[in-house]
């Protein structure tokens, strides 16, 4: 039987666990330029256990930064393409008839994994996308008759393209609520453009086969990993160790509470997004040093929390409204 252990508050973060949190961010940055605040959202749904959807135009580094990330922490990776033509069998497994027994063997599919990487999740039909909704809230997967748990831990970062729609299946709420965060990437600043194009003129050539290869940035990622699964357990662990006020727990309860009472707002966020507020604002203060949550944790988290899980009116689209003005409307008026 799996061992609970109950969480005690922690008066400070062990010196342990900001260095492994140090590592970890070092190793990404020694490949991806910048990027600090989407590291840092990978490492809030590593350590508290939840799901991230990516957003961005293509060239902002996701998958590479997903990579890294896998590379740096002794972790099982597997990345999956999604496509039109994509089954669900794909990415769970299925029963295989072996023709020397006449038995069904089951094979299992690269969600048997730590942390799998669902790159272009939109571009798969609803069918397909459903696949993984019991693998992400139930961290188990059903082939045939039988069911199957995944590895622990198990992380699903997906990315997705918002502008294009040719060939794109928008994901449904429910599909939606399952990841606890949602970041949308930005373009480098022009600093940090500067110094992708110095260090790509510097990768160079690979002689393979008598031939050569102009090299990436996927062939500079060391797969020496800094951490272990060990030091990830422990890390976790520290998260659920993170002191959480009354105060800021009511503060998270109204919060989502005005998501659903908002006039611009046809559909508010599930209590789904304050668990999610709650867990990602305990690592993300663990990950600043901190063995509590402040104000400042739920301010930052807003947006990748609530934003994916709020639709507005038909009236609010037509005024020319968005998201993220409706939601900070609502943080202006909480005193956020």
């Amino acid at each position: 039987m799996d061992e609970i252990v109950a969480a005690e508050p922690a008066t400070e973060v062990s010196a342990e666990v900001i260095e492994f949190v140090r590592r970890v961010r070092e190793r990404v940055g020694t490949v991806v330029v910048g990027q600090d605040v989407v590291v840092e959202r990978m490492l809030v749904a590593l350590l508290s256990g939840g799901h991230l959807l990516l957003q961005g135009v293509p060239g902002l580094a996701k998958t590479l930064l997903v990579h890294v990330l896998a590379r740096s922490i002794d972790l099982d990776f597997a990345r999956i393409q999604f496509t039109i033509d994509l089954l669900p069998s794909d990415i769970i497994g299925s029963e295989v008839l072996d023709q020397r027994t006449m038995e069904f063997q089951t094979r299992k599919g690269p969600i048997f994994t730590n942390l799998l990487l669902a790159d272009e999740i939109n571009r798969a039909a609803p069918k397909v996308q459903s696949a993984l909704l019991e693998a992400m809230q139930e961290r188990k997967v059903t082939i045939g008759e039988q069911s199957f748990p995944l590895p622990a831990p198990f992380l699903v970062i997906a990315t997705q393209n918002p502008v294009e729609q040719s060939g794109t299946f928008e994901l449904p709420e429910a599909q939606l609520d399952r990841f606890m965060l949602c970041h949308r990437l930005d373009y480098p600043r022009r600093d940090e453009e500067r110094e992708i194009l110095r260090r790509h003129m510097q990768l160079g050539i690979e002689r393979r086969d008598g031939g050569a290869v102009a090299r990436t940035e996927f062939d500079v990622v060391s797969r020496e990993p800094v951490g272990t699964r060990e030091e990830l357990v422990a890390t976790m662990e520290a998260v659920q160790q993170v002191y959480v006020s009354e105060t800021f727990v009511e503060h998270v309860v109204e919060l989502v509470k005005q998501t659903r009472r908002h006039p611009d707002i046809e559909l508010g966020a599930s209590p789904r997004a304050g668990l999610a507020l709650v867990n990602a604002a305990r690592a993300r203060a663990l990950i600043h040093g901190r063995a509590y949550v402040v104000p400042d944790d739920l301010f930052a988290l807003a947006e990748d929390v609530l934003l994916h899980r709020m639709r507005l009116t038909y009236e609010a689209l037509a005024d020319g409204k968005t998201g993220t003005d409706v939601l900070q409307e609502i943080l202006l008026e909480f005193g956020l």
